[in-house]
C-alpha cells in the first residue's frame, strides 16, 4: 500500500472535521455516565455534547439547541411535558416581538432615514463621522439584530467613504513606497482626495526633481492617512452594533437567555424587566461608546485639530463633496411617508409601554391589571399585532361620500410573508434549547453538584471575580457564538454566587454583558465578519483594535455594577429570592453549616 502524504491526511481530517465531531464527540465523554453521581452525570454529558456542538458548529446551532428534547426524556433526566414548554416561553415571545418591528422598520426603510439624519447632523470630518456611524449603529441595534445593522451601515459607509478619499484601490497603491524608480514607472496617482489626477512615466529619468520627490512622499502619508481613516470606518460600524444590542432586552439574544434563567432558578426574582435592564444598560452603552470612539479614533487618525478648526485644503474640499453626496442620499428618500410615521409612532409606543410597564424606581401602569398577569411579552406581541393590520397608506375618506372618488388600495403595514423570511426562527429555536438546558440543570442536580466543586473561588473579592467572569465570557464568545456561550456558563455562574453567598446579579449581569464584547476576530461575530468580508481590514487590525475595546468593555461592565447597579438592584445584599433554588439541596446544606457551627 502506499503511505498516504501526511499533509494530504491531513486535508481529509479537515474536511471530514463535522462529521468526525459528530462521531467522536459522544463516545469520548461517556466516561462521565460512570464517574459523577447518575443523573447529574447523564445532564452533564447533555451539556457537554451539546456544548462541544455548539463550539464546533458540527450541526446547526438550531438543531442542537432541540437535542434536550431528543436526549432529556430519553435518559431519564426531564420528562418531555417539562422540557417542551422551555422552547416557548413569554421571553421567546419578547423577542419575537422585538424581531416582528425590526422586520417592519426594514421593510419601510425607516432604518435608512434615521442613519442619513444622524450623519447629516454629526458632519463629515472622519472623527465626527465615525461618532455618527457609531451612534447610528448603536442605536439601530437596540432594536434591529446586530447583523442587520452592519450589513446596512457598511454601504452607506463606503459610499461616504468612496466621495472623502476616491477610488479605493488607487489609495492601497498610493500606500506603497514609491521610491524606486520601477515603482514610479506604474504609478497612477491620486493626488488629491477630491479629483483624480494620473500621473504616467514610462520612463523615469535619474535626475528626478527632488521636490517631486517629496511631493510623492506627501501623497504616500496622505494616502496612508487616508487609509487607517477608511479602516477606522468599517471597524467602527460592528463594534458599535455589538455594544449597542446591549442596551436593551430585545437587543440581542444572551439579555433574553438571562431573564429566562433567572425564571427558572429564581422565580421570586422580579427585578430584570425591558425598563430596570434599559436603565441600567443605557448608560453603560454610551460610556462604552465613547471610549470606545476615542480609542477608534486615536488609533486610526481621526483625533486632530481639524476637529475643532476649519482649514481651507484638499481635505476641507473632500470633506465638502462628502457632505454632498450625504445630503443628496437624503434628499432622494423624499418626505416622510406616511407608512414611515405609522411606523415611527408604533415603535416610540412599543418603547414606551415596554419601559413604563414595571420600570421599578416609578410605579409603572401594569397595576392597572391583575398583579404577574401582564408581562413584557404581553406588550410586546399586543403592539407588533396592530402592523398586520395598520395601512401602509393614509386611508381615503373621500371615498365613503363620493361614490365617483378613488379608493386607497388596502395593504398593511408588515404581511405575514414578509415577517415569516425576516425573522430568524433558528435564534428562537436557540433561547429554547439554552432554557431547556437550564430547566435540565436545575431539576437534575447538576448546578448543585457543580456549586460544590466551585467552593475554592469563594477566597476571590467579589468586585475581582466580576472582572474575572467579565473577562472569560469575553474571551471564551471570541471562539463560539455569544448565545451559546451565556446558555452553557449561565447555570454555572448562578451557582458560583449562591455558593460565595453573593446576590447571583452581581455575578450574571457582567457574564450576559460581557458576551456581546466579542471584538478581536472575524469569526467572533456575524457582525464581525461581514466587515472582514468587504476586504479591507486584516486580523491583525480586528486583534489590536478588539483588545483594547475587550479590556474597556470589563472595565466599564466593573465600572457599572459597582456604582449605579450596585444600588439598582441592591447588589450589595443577598436577597430572599435566591434562597430557594433546589430547596431541598439548600435545606439540606444549610442545615448542614448550622450543625457544624452549633457543634464548633
Amino acid at each position: 500500500y502506499a503511505t498516504m502524504d501526511p499533509a494530504k491526511f491531513s486535508r481529509k481530517l479537515w474536511s471530514a472535521r463535522k462529521q468526525l465531531i459528530l462521531t467522536l464527540a459522544p463516545l469520548l465523554l461517556l466516561p462521565l455516565l460512570f464517574v459523577v453521581p447518575p443523573k447529574e452525570g447523564r445532564c452533564l454529558y447533555v451539556v457537554l455534547l451539546m456544548a462541544v456542538y455548539w463550539c464546533t458548529e458540527a450541526l446547526p446551532l438550531a438543531v442542537t439547541a432541540m437535542l434536550p428534547v431528543c436526549l432529556f426524556p430519553t435518559m431519564g433526566i426531564l420528562p418531555s411535558k417539562k422540557v417542551c414548554p422551555q422552547y416557548f416561553l413569554e421571553t421567546n415571545f419578547l423577542f419575537l416581538s422585538g424581531l416582528v418591528m425590526a422586520s417592519a422598520i426594514e421593510e419601510w426603510g425607516l432604518h435608512h432615514r434615521i442613519a442619513l439624519k444622524v450623519l447629516k447632523i454629526v458632519g463629515v470630518k472622519p472623527a465626527w463621522l465615525i461618532l455618527g456611524m457609531m451612534i447610528t449603529s448603536s442605536f439601530l441595534s437596540m432594536w434591529l439584530s446586530n447583523t442587520a445593522t452592519t450589513a446596512m451601515m457598511l454601504p452607506i459607509a463606503n459610499a461616504i467613504l468612496e466621495s472623502l478619499f476616491g477610488n479605493l484601490e488607487t489609495l492601497k497603491e498610493n500606500c506603497k513606497d514609491k521610491s524606486d524608480p520601477e515603482g514610479d514607472s506604474r504609478v497612477k496617482m491620486h493626488v488629491l482626495p477630491c479629483e483624480k489626477q494620473v500621473l504616467t512615466t514610462e520612463n523615469t529619468p535619474d535626475w528626478t526633481d527632488r521636490s517631486e520627490q517629496k511631493n510623492l512622499e506627501e501623497v504616500r502619508r496622505e494616502a496612508e492617512y487616508q487609509m487607517k481613516v477608511w479602516k477606522g470606518f468599517l471597524i467602527s460600524i460592528p463594534y458599535a452594533a455589538s455594544i449597542g444590542g446591549t442596551a436593551t432586552l430585545t437587543g440581542t439574544a444572551p439579555n433574553l437567555i438571562l431573564v429566562g434563567q433567572l425564571k427558572s432558578y429564581f422565580p421570586e426574582c422580579d427585578l430584570i424587566n425591558f425598563g430596570s435592564w434599559f436603565v441600567f444598560a443605557f448608560p453603560l452603552m454610551l460610556l462604552f461608546l465613547i471610549l470606545g470612539w476615542i480609542w477608534i479614533a486615536f488609533l486610526y487618525g481621526g483625533l486632530n485639530t481639524r476637529l475643532c478648526i476649519s482649514k481651507h485644503d484638499e481635505r476641507a474640499a473632500a470633506e465638502a463633496k462628502a457632505k454632498a453626496v450625504i445630503d443628496e442620499d437624503y434628499k432622494k428618500l423624499g418626505p416622510i411617508k406616511f407608512a414611515e410615521g405609522s411606523i415611527t409612532f408604533l415603535f416610540i409606543i412599543f418603547a414606551v409601554l415596554l419601559f413604563t410597564r414595571d420600570p421599578k424606581f416609578v410605579t409603572g401602569w401594569s397595576v392597572f391589571f391583575t398583579k404577574g398577569y401582564v408581562s413584557d411579552a404581553v406588550t410586546g406581541v399586543i403592539i407588533i399585532s396592530i402592523l398586520f393590520f395598520f395601512p401602509s397608506q393614509c386611508p381615503s375618506l373621500r371615498w365613503w361620500f363620493d361614490s365617483r372618488a378613488s379608493n386607497t388600495p388596502y395593504v398593511p403595514l408588515l404581511s405575514w410573508r414578509k415577517a415569516q423570511e425576516s425573522v430568524p426562527w433558528n435564534i428562537i429555536l436557540l433561547l429554547g434549547g439554552g432554557f431547556a438546558m437550564a430547566k435540565g440543570c436545575e431539576e437534575s442536580g447538576l448546578a448543585v453538584w457543580i456549586g460544590n466543586h466551585l467552593q475554592p473561588l469563594a477566597q476571590v473579592p467579589p468586585a475581582v471575580a466580576v472582572i474575572l467572569i467579565t473577562a472569560f465570557i469575553a474571551c471564551f464568545t471570541e471562539f463560539a457564538s455569544n448565545t451559546a456561550t451565556i446558555i452553557i456558563f449561565l447555570p454555572v455562574i448562578a451557582e458560583l454566587a449562591i455558593r460565595v453567598n453573593v446576590n447571583p446579579l452581581y455575578f450574571m449581569i457582567p457574564a450576559t454583558t460581557g458576551c456581546s464584547y466579542a471584538f478581536m476576530l472575524p469569526v467572533s461575530t456575524p457582525p464581525n465578519s461581514i466587515a472582514f468580508a468587504s476586504g479591507h481590514l486584516m486580523v491583525k487590525d480586528m486583534v489590536k483594535t478588539g483588545f483594547v475595546m475587550n479590556i474597556l468593555g470589563i472595565l466599564c461592565v466593573s465600572l457599572a455594577m459597582n456604582t449605579w447597579g450596585l444600588h439598582m438592584f441592591n447588589l450589595h445584599i443577598y436577597p430572599d429570592w435566591a434562597r430557594p433554588l433546589n430547596a431541598s439541596s439548600a435545606t439540606v446544606a444549610t442545615h448542614a453549616i448550622t450543625t457544624m457551627n452549633m457543634t464548633g
